[in-house]
């Protein structure tokens, strides 16, 4: 396992999306999908919701933060996932708007959703975050990394 996920760490690095994932499910059909994902410190994931399906996140690697968000992008609550401080697993309810934010260089998620896979939707993303690959979402991604910063030393607190 450790030499899939520096193969998956390295493939982030030199993307320029920040990340990489290796599905362990046998399609993209299949009624359960589960991927590793190598999430760089640097990576966007514009705020989103799945309204079909829960969620399950396992640190595998690294620390991240996961952030929960109302319809209008006010911040309902923030985990800590893996590290130190935080949760080794957080699962959440079908249609929440999220984010999950690498903290650390090498870190990877484990991440376990219903199937089949559907491309999240443009009604999906918050229409309140910036778009991937602009200044704003680098801002983004920076405010995200100083909330952490602001969280107390232990797993998962509301903002």
């Amino acid at each position: 396992m450790p030499a899939l996920l520096d193969t998956l760490t390295d493939a982030a690095r030199a993307s320029p999306r920040h990340r990489s994932h290796h599905n362990l499910h046998p399609s993209l059909e299949a009624p359960v999908q589960r991927l590793a994902i190598a999430m760089e410190p640097e990576t966007y994931v514009r705020p989103h919701r799945h309204p079909h399906t829960w969620e399950l996140l396992i640190a595998l690697r690294g620390q991240f933060l996961f952030t929960a968000f109302d319809e209008h992008g006010a911040v309902r609550w923030r985990h800590l996932l893996g590290g130190a401080d935080g949760l080794a697993a957080f699962e959440f309810e079908p249609g929440t708007w999220h984010t999950v934010t690498s903290l650390e260089p090498g870190s990877v998620i484990f991440e376990v959703k219903e199937g089949p896979y559907v491309p999240v939707p443009a009604s999906d993303l918050a229409a309140w975050s910036p778009p991937e690959g602009t200044p704003q979402a680098a801002h983004f991604v920076a405010e995200q990394h100083a909330a952490a910063q602001r969280l107390p030393k232990a797993a998962g607190y509301p903002d």
